[in-house]
């Protein structure tokens, strides 16, 4: 018997959780390198515990997200962190003055992207010349595939609601545009806590840029 389109629904969301709930992946941890006293922001940190990571890294990191309560809950958690109220498309002007060496986007940021080109400016905006940008996504692939490997969905629809799916290079063109030269990008099969697939199916990628 094969799950209803409602069934994978419900599971999805049974399983999904806001950005910023979850630690960072070993891969991120592993690319970071030396983060001691590099500023650091967090886009949609959810409550926190990714942001409270990179400080415990070293990082004088900041952490922003479009959710009052969550920012409430990690700055009881963590009040020593900076943590600011805003969304991924329309940083604040605060964060938008070219002061962060790194800025980092972790799984869960793009599906909430409603334009792709706004966000991928934020970032140009928020990073310093020659700084550096980390993205860890969901792989836009994994989201069109079930469980079972059945294609659920369009890889080329133009995203919509209510989840976007944002192709690989729709991405690097945006981010491209907006001042950023990615220097890498890398798929890895199987998937994460949010979502799990057969290891012949992509089911991350982590791409690797510096802000012009």
């Amino acid at each position: 018997m094969e799950p209803t389109d409602y069934n994978r629904r419900m599971f999805d969301e049974a399983h999904r959780r806001a950005p910023g709930d979850e630690p960072l992946p070993a891969i991120v941890r592993q690319t970071l390198g030396e983060l001691k006293g590099k500023r650091v922001l967090h886009v949609l940190c959810g409550n926190g515990f990714a942001t409270a990571e990179l400080a415990e890294l070293g990082a004088v990191a900041t952490g922003v997200d479009p959710s009052q309560e969550a920012l409430d809950a990690a700055r009881e958690r963590w009040p020593s962190i900076l943590w600011v109220h805003g969304d991924a498309e329309a940083l604040p002007a605060e964060l938008r003055r070219g002061r962060f060496d790194l800025v980092y986007s972790g799984e869960g940021v793009l599906a909430r992207i409603r334009d792709i080109d706004a966000w991928a400016r934020a970032l140009g905006d928020a990073v310093r010349s020659n700084g550096e940008l980390l993205v860890f996504e969901d792989h836009p692939v994994a989201d069109c595939v079930d469980g079972l490997l059945h294609w659920r969905g369009d890889y080329f629809v133009e995203p919509a609601e209510p989840e976007r799916i944002w192709r690989l290079g729709q991405i690097v063109t945006a981010l491209a545009r907006a001042g950023f030269s990615v220097e890498a990008l890398e798929e890895y099969p199987g998937g994460t806590g949010r979502r799990r697939h057969d290891r012949r199916v992509p089911g991350t990628f982590l791409l690797y840029a510096r802000r012009a």
